[in-house]
């Protein structure tokens, strides 16, 4: 007779992800760094009970349930997708609250598990606190709310399903093309029911990530497209991040001379001084590479989904002929605009090319083109790296000083308002794993949680956190975190009186900045024009546990910013700058619907303006 053992399903789904082991390239290490989360009545006596059970297993107290899976997220994408967390949280507002974190890690192709607490199986005591009733049916709860946003999701309803459930949790999370929030709906009684296990579930598991090869022919006639491109550029997405694939890129950069331009995600696939490296594309890009773009016969997307930003809302390439080829372990992202599909592993397809391509390079006067753009964009960089503007800095000033002043292996990371667009452009990436944006999902509020599951995944490097005041406020508690786990960040945070992203959008569709200010309203005119809301960032900080700086000039912020180097904690530097001294756009576009009817010229205006450049979208057929 098989060895069983009794143990609440809590309790055996604990001991489950303590044994759970991945393997890439040789390398093994365990998959779950343990759980993040809050307790109330739908888990404390469940997962909490197990948690307490298991003190080798680490646990890790939040002040919101969001920010847990975003600490999950920031985590994950550090260590390349290799390693991340559980995250557990009570029924109700708990649950719902991990929603938002759980739709940016999906975007984003992130491996977080969540472990909501349910409403109960047995049904006899219902309707229970904070239980949603349904006239339909009796099987529903608000984590239903959590099937659209999670590329698995299960409830546990009878202890013994979790034998089932698990290997297909464990299959999505470790799977590099199907990964994302994966969601077990776990009822506050069936968690401490007890069940005989089979041991053997409890058994060291090892998943590996395997790197698929493209199919040969496709493989040949992607080589033969190459060979005949005349105007080639390579986009660089997140996928060569996770797939280890920074070498190679150079390797097959320096060899065919091929420009890349890199998206967000895809941004420090190659330090901003190679040769090939063009810096960002699309509708934050630079210059250089927009020009590339606009005139490519040829683009190679390697690990990108295209998203609107990185194509200009599709008006970035404008070449008639021009043809994609398309690396992706994503079946749907590899078929991207018509493009040759190779569904593969990045790296390995890119050594398969290296191989393929010997004495392939670009002509001549491509390569003058190319080092001649990259050239002017670095002097313009320089310039708004050195605006000198008064009597409060541009933001790109701020950008420049912390670029000279952190190391090439210190992480800065953002993820909304004007900042990613800013640094996009601007930032000068020196190594892999040095620039962290979040913009798929672009979510207000994921900076400090997530830099602290950064530091975490790799505490010898520096963590900056850059935030804006209007993101700051989303998720500000998380200090508190990072203060309790003596986990040390650096958060620069730039007062510049609200949303001054947004507050630039809508001005440039004609609505003039409305609604975007930090304004009190105006007993007279009923609107949000009165006079300025004043936050104490500072004093909000320091309430939380950090220490804080309020530099008055560029030099101080640069003296401070040097100076947090040298603390064991976590530290605020407050910055204020002018948010009406903006970094220039491109050439290129962001498809935003503007009015078709107003009373507004603004608006008429910013309509006509809207419709010209919708002339340049393409379909890729």
């Amino acid at each position: 007779m098989a060895s069983t053992i009794r143990l609440t399903m809590a309790q055996a789904l604990i001991r489950f992800l303590k044994n759970q082991y991945v393997s890439r390239d040789g390398v093994q290490s365990p998959f779950f760094a343990g759980v993040l989360g809050i307790f109330g009545h739908g888990n404390v006596a469940g997962i909490g009970q197990a948690l307490q059970e298991n003190p080798d297993f680490r646990y890790i107290m939040v002040r919101n349930e969001q920010a847990a899976v975003h600490i999950a997220s920031g985590f994950t994408k550090m260590k390349n997708r290799l390693q991340t967390f559980a995250c557990t949280s009570s029924i109700g507002p708990g649950a719902t609250n991990m929603v938002t974190g759980a739709a940016l890690a999906t975007i984003n192709r992130l491996p977080v598990l969540l472990l909501p607490g349910d409403i109960f199986a047995r049904r006899n005591v219902a309707p229970v606190l904070q239980q949603l009733e349904s006239p339909n049916t009796q099987d529903i709860s608000v984590n239903d709310c959590l099937k659209p946003v999670s590329r698995y999701w299960d409830r546990i309803t009878r202890p013994d399903q979790l034998i089932t459930s698990l290997p297909e949790v464990m299959r999505v999370l470790t799977s590099p093309a199907d990964t994302g929030a994966v969601t077990l709906s776990l009822p506050q009684d069936v968690q401490a029911e007890a069940y005989d296990y089979p041991a053997e579930l409890f058994e060291k598991r090892v998943w590996t990530i395997s790197r698929p090869l493209a199919d040969r022919d496709l493989l040949q006639q992607a080589t033969a497209l190459i060979r005949s491109a005349k105007l080639p550029l390579i986009v660089s997405g997140g996928g060569v991040l996770f797939s280890g694939a920074c070498e190679v890129l150079d390797t097959f950069a320096r060899q065919t001379g091929i420009p890349v331009g890199e998206t967000q995600a895809g941004k420090g696939s190659l330090a901003y001084d190679h040769p090939q490296c063009l810096g960002a594309i699309g509708a934050t890009g630079t210059l250089a590479a927009n020009r590339i773009a606009h005139d490519a016969d040829l683009v190679i997307g390697i690990g990108t989904r295209y998203s609107d930003f990185t194509t200009s809302s599709k008006t970035a390439f404008q070449n008639p002929a021009v043809k994609f080829i398309n690396i992706n372990l994503f079946e749907m992202d590899a078929f991207k605009h018509s493009g040759l599909a190779l569904t593969a592993d990045a790296r390995a397809t890119l050594e398969e090319l290296c191989n393929n391509l010997t004495g392939y390079n670009i002509s001549a006067a491509y390569a003058a083109e190319i080092s001649q753009l990259k050239q002017q964009w670095e002097a313009e960089t320089e310039r708004l790296y050195h605006l000198n503007h008064q009597p409060l800095p541009g933001q790109s000033e701020l950008i420049g000083a912390i670029w000279e002043t952190i190391g090439a292996r210190d992480v800065l990371l953002s993820a909304a308002g004007s900042q990613p667009g800013d640094l996009h452009k601007l930032w000068r990436t020196r190594s892999p794993n040095s620039y962290h944006m979040e913009y798929g999902y672009s979510c207000m509020g994921y900076e400090i949680p997530a830099s602290l599951g950064v530091k975490m995944a790799d505490p010898q490097r520096e963590v900056y956190v850059w935030v804006g005041d209007g993101t700051y406020l989303m998720n500000p508690t998380e200090i508190l975190t990072a203060v309790q786990e003596g986990l040390k960040v650096t958060i620069i945070l730039v007062d510049n009186s609200g949303f001054g992203s947004i507050g630039a959008l809508s001005t440039s569709l004609g609505s003039a900045g409305f609604g975007t200010r930090f304004k009190q309203r105006d007993p007279h005119t009923g609107q949000l024009s009165g006079a300025p809301l004043i936050v104490d960032f500072a004093a909000n900080a320091a309430s939380l546990g950090a220490e804080v700086f309020t530099p008055a000039s560029v030099a101080e912020f640069k003296t401070m910013l040097a100076h947090t180097k040298t603390l064991d904690h976590t530290s605020v530097i407050v910055v204020e700058a002018d948010r009406e001294v903006k970094v220039p756009g491109y050439e290129s576009w962001w498809d935003v619907a503007v009015a078709e009817v107003s009373n507004m010229p603004e608006v008429q205006q910013a309509r006509q303006d809207y419709e010209l450049h919708r002339k340049d979208e393409k379909y890729f057929l």
